[in-house]
């Protein structure tokens, strides 16, 4: 399978847990639980994506953490940025099974967080934890 595809199949892959999540008052537990389903199933894609990247012809060299230059050079074949991509997906996906769990908001309040969350992992995470310390205050 070319990384093109694999490409596609995790971003589809990733959606039954999101929808899941934003469905989460019907069945929370529930909803969680397929979130976090398809986060581990993704992780088994990503380890097998790393695994097959350490395996092959390996980093070009200078790549590596420790320099901005250093990553964009890991990241440069598109298995590595493919499983860059899957771990992204993963996580933000966990993220926001976390924020369901949690469940400090109104579903009303929670549905943009994970939307966020979805897009732009950080930002849904901040919002939720602004929401959540503002509620509190309110309170």
């Amino acid at each position: 399978m070319t990384p093109e595809s694999l490409f596609s199949l995790a971003s589809a892959a990733v959606l039954p847990g999101w929808i899941a999540l934003a469905l989460a008052p019907l069945a929370r537990a529930k909803a969680v639980l397929v979130a976090r389903v398809v986060a581990v199933l993704l992780a088994g894609l990503y380890v097998t994506l790393l695994g097959l990247g350490l395996t092959g012809d390996g980093p070009p060299p200078g790549a590596g953490f420790d320099t901005l230059e250093g990553v964009r050079l890991l990241l440069s074949s598109p298995q590595a940025l493919l499983a860059g991509w899957v771990h992204y997906l993963v996580f933000d996906l966990w993220v926001g099974s976390w924020e369901a769990e949690d469940a400090a908001l109104p579903h009303w309040l929670l549905l943009p967080c994970l939307a966020l969350t979805f897009l732009a992992g950080p930002t849904g995470l901040l919002l939720y934890h602004l929401l959540k310390a503002a509620r509190r205050v309110q309170a």
